[in-house]
C-alpha cells in the first residue's frame, strides 16, 4: 500500500482524538496540511502588551496583558458570587469575569502584577468591554508548570504568533499543535512553476511554512507572507483561467436582433432615452451574443441604475433571432415585480398572438413554484412550443418538466443568491449552452470580481437615470438619544402627510415558535447579567407596537419570507397602489421591489445588517422624484465598530466604497464556494481588497500558463495544489459559475 504522503496524514493520528475533532468541526482543519496552513493571524512582540482599546466587539480573541486589580463580589443576597479583573496594557484597561465555582482558580492564580495570555469573546455590559469566563495561560516566569502555561522560550524569536481560535481551542494550544506537525513542511510540493518563482524572487514553499510560524524576525513575516499570497492567488487564477479556456471552446448559436422586429418596436415607444451606460453596456452585451461562444458576463450596476432594462434588451434581441429567453429571479415576490414591469413596459408587445397584441410581439409568462395548476400548464405549454419569447420564473424554472422551444439566453438576477446547480440545470435546457448574464445590485471591487467571478467578463452600470433623487441617511442613536427615535417616527408621518409611503424594516419575523426556541435558549440566572445584546426586533411586535403608537391612524401592514406567496403579492400590490402608508418587513424588499412613490426608510437594529445589505435596502426609496430618507436606528453605542460602520453607510452613497468597507470588515468569505458567505475563507493570507497587484499579476501569470499547457501535464506540482484547492464541490462551483 503506498504511504499517504505527509501533508495528508489525518492530524486524529498525531494529535489525539479529542484535539483533531475540535479542529475539525470548528476550524475546518483535517490534515496535516490543513493545519500548516492555517496562519498566526497576528504577533505579538516578546515584552510588549496587546492594545486593548482596539478590541473588536463580539469577536473571539486572544489577548497578552498584565492582571492590574482582582475582586469578588457577592450578589442574590450573598448566594451568588463574581469575580472581576482588570487587566491593563499601559493605555486601556479590560474587564473580565468570571461566576460561581468558576472564580477559585482565577482568583488564586491571576495575582496583581502577574502576567498572561487571555482568550475569550469580547463583549459589552454597563457599557464597558468585557470578557466573560476567558481561558488564559500564564507567561514567563509567572507560568506554571502544566498544561495552561506557555513556555516561550519554546518559540525562537521574540515575536508570538496568535491563530485565529476557538472556543475551546486557545491559540497557545493551536500552537503547541503545529509544533508538533511543522517538520512535515519540509515535504510540502511547490505549486509555483520554477521559473515564475525564480524571477520573482520567492522563498522555496517549506521555508516559507517555517517562516510564518515561527518567525525570527519581522522580515521573516514578510517573506512568507509575500509568498503564501502568490500561492493563494495563482492558483485560484489558474482555476479561473481554466475554466474560461473551456468555455472558449464551448459551441453556442449567434443571437443577432432582426432589423426591424421586436427590439427596434420596443426601443421606439420607450418614452425616455437610454443613459450613456445603458448604450455603452448593451453593445457589449450585443458585441457577445453574435458570436458563437457562449457568452459569459457580469452585470453589475447600482441600485437602479436599469440593469433590468439592459437586460430586457438583450432578452428581446434573443427572440428576435428566434430564440427564448429566461430570467431567474431569487425570490417569488421578485419575480412577480420582474413579471410585472416588464409586461408594462412592453405593453402590447408582451402580448403576441393575443387579441389586440403587436404583430412583433411575443408572449411573456411567469412561472413561479405556487401557481395554481391550469396556468402553470398554460405555461409549460408556451415554452415548450416557443409561443412565448420571454420567462421570468423562480428556480421552478429549473424543474425536469419545463422544456424549452429553444433557450438562447439566461438572466440570473442577484447571481451569490442562486446554488450553481440551479444555474448549470438551467444552462441545459438549451440544444447548445445558452448565452448567461448574471445580474447583481451588490457593486463589487475589481479586485474582487476578478477573484470571484474571473471566468465572467464584467460590464459596469455607474450612472444613474435622470429623476433619480439622492437618498439622505442618518444613524439614530436609539439607547445615547431616545428623542432621536420619537423624530423619526415623526418623519415617517411628514412623509406620509406629503401622499407618500415608507419601510420599516426589522431584522427578524417574530412569532410564538420563534420565540419558544429563544426561551429555551436563555441562560443562566448568574449568567444572566453578562447575557448578550437583547434579541433583535421582530416585524410583527414591531407593526403591532407602531400601530398602536407612534405611527396610530396609519394604514400599517406587514410582509416576510413565511407568509403564503399569494397574500405576499397582494401586499405588494396594495404597498403599490398606494392603499398602505407604512410596509413593516423583513429583508425580503431588499432587493428589486420597486416603489416610486415610496420615499422613507427605518432600519430597526441596523447593526445587525452587513453593509451591502442596508445599501441594498436603502435603495428602495427615493426611486421617483421625491428625495429618499433613509434612518438607521441602533443601540450601540459610540465607540463601538457597529457604529462606526453604520456612519460609513450614511456617508456615501457609492456602492464601490461601501463594498470595500464591507469586504475589509467581513474578510472575504469563501470566494470559491459560497461567493462572499463569509465562512473559511480559501484565501487564508490574500486580502482581496489591500493585494490588488498580486492578484492582476497572478492573473496574468495564469492567462499564459494555462494557454501554454491547458491541462498543466509538465506542472505536476500546480495540478495537485489545484486538486486541493479545488476539492469536488467547489470544482463544480467553477464548472458552473
Amino acid at each position: 500500500m503506498d504511504r499517504v504522503p505527509a501533508l495528508e496524514e489525518p492530524l486524529k493520528k498525531l494529535l489525539g482524538g479529542p484535539t483533531a475533532k475540535v479542529m475539525a468541526e470548528h476550524l475546518d482543519l483535517h490534515t496535516v496540511g490543513d493545519l500548516l496552513h492555517h496562519y498566526p493571524r497576528r504577533y505579538e512582540e516578546r515584552g510588549q502588551l496587546t492594545k486593548l482599546a482596539e478590541l473588536p466587539l463580539d469577536e473571539d480573541v486572544t489577548v497578552v496583558a498584565q492582571v492590574a486589580d482582582a475582586r469578588v463580589h457577592t450578589f442574590n443576597g450573598g448566594r451568588g458570587q463574581r469575580l472581576e479583573i482588570t487587566i491593563t496594557d499601559g493605555s486601556g484597561r479590560l474587564q473580565l469575569v468570571f461566576f460561581g465555582r468558576g472564580i477559585h482558580k482565577p482568583h488564586k492564580e491571576l495575582l496583581p502584577g502577574s502576567r498572561a495570555m487571555f482568550a475569550g469573546k469580547v463583549s459589552m455590559f454597563n457599557r464597558r468591554m468585557q470578557l466573560a469566563h476567558p481561558t488564559y495561560a500564564k507567561l514567563g516566569a509567572d507560568a506554571a508548570e502544566g498544561d495552561d502555561a506557555v513556555d516561550i522560550d519554546s518559540w525562537a524569536g521574540a515575536l508570538i504568533p496568535l491563530y485565529p481560535a476557538c472556543k475551546g481551542l486557545e491559540s497557545w494550544k493551536i500552537a503547541k499543535a503545529v509544533d508538533a506537525v511543522l517538520p512535515s513542511a519540509q515535504e510540502a510540493v511547490d505549486p509555483l512553476p520554477e521559473a515564475l518563482r525564480e524571477g520573482r524572487g520567492f522563498v522555496p514553499l517549506p521555508e516559507a511554512l517555517l517562516k510564518v510560524h515561527r518567525p525570527h524576525t519581522k522580515a521573516d513575516i514578510e517573506d512568507a507572507r509575500q509568498r503564501l499570497k502568490w500561492d493563494e492567488a495563482f492558483v485560484l487564477q489558474v482555476a479561473l483561467a481554466r475554466r474560461r479556456h473551456a468555455d472558449g471552446q464551448l459551441p453556442a448559436a449567434a443571437r443577432r436582433p432582426a432589423p426591424g422586429g421586436l427590439l427596434d418596436a420596443f426601443d421606439a415607444k420607450l418614452p425616455f432615452t437610454l443613459t450613456e451606460g445603458q448604450e455603452k453596456v448593451s453593445k457589449e452585451i450585443f458585441d457577445d451574443l453574435a458570436t458563437e461562444h457562449p457568452m459569459h458576463r457580469l452585470l453589475q450596476g447600482e441600485v437602479g441604475s436599469g440593469k433590468t432594462m439592459v437586460a430586457l434588451r438583450a432578452m428581446l434581441a434573443v427572440v428576435d433571432s428566434g430564440g427564448q429567453a429566461a430570467m431567474l429571479a431569487p425570490t417569488e415576490v421578485l419575480a412577480q415585480q420582474h413579471h410585472r414591469s416588464i409586461t408594462e413596459m412592453m405593453g402590447e408587445l408582451a402580448e403576441g398572438g393575443l387579441l389586440g397584441g403587436s404583430e412583433q410581439g411575443t408572449k411573456v409568462v411567469l412561472l413561479t413554484g405556487s401557481m395554481g395548476m391550469p396556468a402553470r400548464r398554460q405555461a409549460l405549454l408556451d415554452l415548450v412550443t416557443g409561443e412565448a419569447g420571454l420567462v421570468i420564473g423562480t428556480h421552478a424554472l429549473i424543474e425536469d418538466k419545463v422544456q424549452f422551444h429553444d433557450l438562447g439566453l439566461v438572466v440570473v438576477d442577484e447571481q451569490h443568491r442562486f446554488g450553481v446547480e440551479q444555474r448549470d440545470a438551467l444552462r441545459g435546457k438549451g440544444k447548445q449552452p445558452p448565452h448567461l448574464l448574471v445580474m447583481t445590485a451588490t457593486p463589487i471591487p475589481r479586485t474582487v470580481a476578478m477573484t470571484v467571478f474571473g471566468d465572467l467578463e464584467t460590464s459596469v452600470l455607474d450612472q444613474l437615470p435622470a429623476g433619480r433623487s439622492p437618498i439622505a441617511s442618518h444613524v439614530v442613536p436609539a439607547q445615547d438619544k431616545p428623542h432621536f427615535l420619537a423624530r423619526a417616527w415623526e418623519r415617517v408621518r411628514e412623509e406620509v402627510d406629503k401622499g407618500h409611503q415608507a419601510y420599516v424594516v426589522c431584522p427578524r419575523i417574530g412569532d410564538d415558535e420563534e420565540e419558544a426556541k429563544t426561551a429555551k435558549g436563555k441562560k443562566k440566572a448568574e449568567e444572566a447579567e453578562t447575557a448578550d445584546k437583547r434579541p433583535p426586533l421582530a416585524v410583527i411586535e414591531t407593526a403591532g407596537q407602531l400601530a398602536k403608537g407612534p405611527l396610530q391612524g396609519l394604514r400599517v401592514e406587514i410582509l416576510h419570507g413565511r407568509m403564503q406567496p399569494d397574500d405576499k403579492d397582494a401586499v405588494m400590490r396594495r404597498f403599490g397602489a398606494g392603499e398602505v402608508d407604512v410596509l413593516v418587513a423583513t429583508t425580503v424588499i431588499e432587493v428589486g421591489v420597486n416603489v416610486p412613490n415610496a420615499t422613507a426608510m427605518v432600519i430597526m437594529d441596523a447593526d445587525r445588517f452587513g453593509v451591502s445589505q442596508l445599501h441594498q435596502l436603502r435603495g428602495r426609496v427615493g426611486r421617483g422624484s421625491a428625495p429618499g430618507l433613509c434612518l438607521l436606528v441602533t443601540d450601540m453605542p459610540e465607540a463601538s465598530p457597529a457604529r462606526a460602520r453604520l456612519n460609513a453607510v450614511a456617508a456615501t452613497l457609492d456602492g464601490f466604497e461601501l463594498s470595500r468597507i464591507d469586504l475589509e470588515q467581513r474578510r472575504e468569505g469563501d470566494v470559491l464556494g459560497q461567493a462572499q458567505s463569509g465562512v473559511r475563507s480559501s484565501l487564508r493570507m490574500l486580502t482581496v481588497i489591500d493585494d490588488e497587484e498580486v492578484i492582476a499579476a497572478a492573473r496574468e501569470e495564469a492567462v499564459s500558463v494555462v494557454a501554454a499547457d491547458p491541462d498543466l501535464v509538465h506542472l505536476p506540482g500546480l495540478r495537485t495544489a489545484l486538486d486541493a484547492l479545488l476539492d469536488k464541490d467547489r470544482e463544480q462551483y467553477l464548472d458552473k459559475g
